[in-house]
């Protein structure tokens, strides 16, 4: 079969690789991606996007459950979980079709088919046999859930949110191991259709990443929502039995047991960096995850690596990023550094919750000398008049500098006032610039503003 000449081939067509591969196409180039599963990648078929919409038709059916709050009866209620997943289809086939129709605009050739690095600058497609070569090659093929040891995945009893995503019944009772944000967002889910939820954490705290002021303000929505939580809780081992999981759970040295219909394992990922061809060429990986550079270069000249399968944060906007900046960067333009510090990190249960950088602990680890600016949603008119008052907005700040280190927010679409705050650390703006832009009223960013007004001392409604 004749070989195919591209400036760029692509591996992989998650957020990461099909974004890499449309600037490179703007850019002049011409490119190929390969994707042996679905264009969109986890993100749009099996993850962030239908799990979404599922978050909402949960938000949907709390606000029925509290319909008396706003003056409103409902007679004979109920949620249909069957349609919910329906409707989160339907959202996630509309954006993988404008994938597809954005391939076809920019002339990037996309080959479904799986793909393994035969040389420096060629690819063999497995199923076809073809060959294909370009000066440059980008590896995107991202990353897949993990177990761990007495708690084996088969994907029925035990399963990850791959599995968790296109069920269209709701397992009850539920063990959810891992409270982080994708165990977070499938327990607040799952018991918004009435599931019996517990959640199993082998750290202190629910979200164990976040600030701790955060997780414990989770943790208390989270009772009150019925969901019950075990931390510094392990899994020892699992009986499957015809119609249940028995899991032998152990905490302070004392042994317990937990039954459920089903298992979701929710703790961790693996980079997807095995029969790539990587260890033929020399490319260098650590525990499995692939090395990069701050153009996300590998040490093989013209390979390079974005998204999950790096490890460097898998989030699917950091893949996007990356790609963004690896083909910048083997176009000869002109590129920026990116630093995972200043990434947002987002949860969509509710109360949502949304990061950036230090924590406050980590911060006075660190030996910064910092002050604190923190201001409530109970003090926000927008987040009364909509019924969700719970959650604050705080600020990490260097005392000495007014430098932003870390900021952390909980409560009612945080997740969109991350826009601003990406700014600010992006720009290094201070306290004082953030305050000094005139936010509309009444919004929820309204918040972010007293917040940083807190931090210099002078907070207006509280």
């Amino acid at each position: 079969m004749a070989d195919s000449q591209f400036d760029l081939i692509v591996i992989g067509g998650g957020p990461g690789g099909y974004v890499a591969a449309i600037r490179a196409a703007q850019l002049g180039l011409h490119v190929a991606l390969v994707e042996r599963e679905f264009l969109g990648g986890v993100c749009l078929n099996i993850g962030c996007i239908p799990s979404k919409a599922l978050l909402k038709n949960a938000e949907v059916v709390r606000t029925f459950q509290k319909a008396k709050d706003f003056g409103i009866t409902v007679d004979k209620f109920s949620a249909d979980y069957a349609a919910a997943v329906a409707r989160s289809r339907t959202v996630s086939n509309r954006l993988v079709k404008g994938v597809e129709f954005l391939m076809k605009k920019n002339k990037i050739q996309v080959y479904m088919d799986e793909a393994v690095l035969t040389g420096q600058n060629q690819v063999e497609l497995k199923k076809n046999g073809d060959k294909l070569t370009a000066k440059n090659i980008i590896v995107a093929t991202g990353a897949r859930p993990i177990s761990i040891p007495g708690l084996p995945i088969d994907g029925k009893d035990v399963i990850t949110s791959r599995e968790a995503i296109l069920m269209r019944e709701r397992p009850s009772p539920l063990v959810i191991v891992g409270a982080g944000p994708i165990g977070m967002e499938f327990a607040y889910l799952y018991s918004a259709y009435g599931a019996d939820v517990t959640v199993v954490e082998m750290l202190p705290h629910l979200l164990p990443r976040e600030d701790a002021e955060v997780s414990a303000e989770i943790e208390k929505a989270m009772q009150k929502l019925g969901v019950k939580f075990r931390v510094n809780t392990k899994v020892e081992s699992a009986d499957r039995q015809p119609d249940q999981v028995r899991l032998k759970v152990s905490s302070d040295g004392k042994t317990d047991e937990i039954t459920a219909q089903k298992v979701l394992v929710a703790i961790s990922v693996r980079p997807n960096s095995e029969d790539l061809g990587l260890e033929a060429l020399g490319v260098k990986t650590t525990r499995g995850a692939i090395d990069i550079g701050d153009k996300m270069e590998t040490n093989v000249p013209g390979i390079y690596a974005i998204g999950d399968v790096t490890m460097k944060l898998p989030l699917a906007h950091v893949a996007s990023a990356q790609g963004i900046v690896a083909v910048e960067a083997m176009a000869g333009r002109e590129t920026r550094v990116l630093d995972m510090n200043n990434m947002p990190r987002c949860t969509y249960c509710v109360p949502q919750v949304a990061s950036f950088g230090l924590t406050e602990a980590q911060a006075k680890e660190a030996g910064h000398d910092i002050r604190i600016g923190k201001f409530p949603f109970r003090a926000n008119g927008k987040a009364l008049g909509i019924g969700e008052p719970e959650g604050f907005v705080k600020l990490v700040v260097d005392k000495k500098y007014g430098e932003i280190l870390g900021i952390h927010m909980v409560g009612p679409e945080v997740t969109d006032l991350t826009g601003e705050l990406s700014l600010a650390k992006t720009m290094e703006m201070t306290p004082a610039e953030i305050a000094h832009a005139v936010h509309a009223h009444p919004t929820l960013t309204e918040v972010v503003a007293e917040a940083a007004l807190d931090a210099m001392g002078e907070a207006i409604h509280i």
